[in-house]
């Protein structure tokens, strides 16, 4: 698996983007989805990261610095194709996010995530990620499940 850095305004990462997107409607109503856009992702304090197998982009995810709720970074747009999942691509994609927020100096990292995503859940509590409240602008969401995970250099 070879990761790296994807322009999130380019055709591929649009595909892959709005899949995504269908995927979450398919899941939740629009006032429970709290997806960025592509030019969101494609913000100087968003690092966007591509994974692929064999050559093909197999999924993303991102992650957003902020410093409103103190510094962390928000974990955003983690979406594998269903041909790839099952493979560790999502691990591999939020070791990489992860990273790169302690090469930022920034060790703490938060998500939003949603209760009809077990498979995510799982990933995530397995990555060390601890429930918590909502943070930032995020407001309390009863399809919504905000975590956040401690990061050491």
């Amino acid at each position: 698996m070879h990761i790296k850095a994807l322009d999130p305004l380019s055709a591929p990462a649009a595909h892959l983007l709005a899949l995504s997107d269908v995927y979450m409607a398919s899941l939740y109503p629009a006032e429970s989805n709290h997806m960025e856009s592509p030019s969101a992702l494609a913000l100087p304090n968003v690092l966007f990261l591509g994974a692929y197998l064999d050559g093909k982009l197999a999924g993303c995810g991102a992650v957003k610095i902020l410093h409103d709720d103190g510094s962390y970074g928000e974990i955003k747009r983690v979406y594998v194709l269903e041909a790839f999942r099952g493979r560790g691509v999502s691990k591999q994609l939020m070791q990489a996010l992860e990273t790169h927020l302690k090469q930022q100096q920034i060790l703490l990292a938060r998500l939003e995530t949603g209760i009809s995503q077990p498979e995510a859940l799982g990933l995530y509590e397995k990555l060390g990620y601890q429930y918590r409240a909502p943070f930032g602008s995020y407001q309390l969401d009863p399809l919504s499940v905000f975590m956040e995970k401690r990061l050491e250099l």
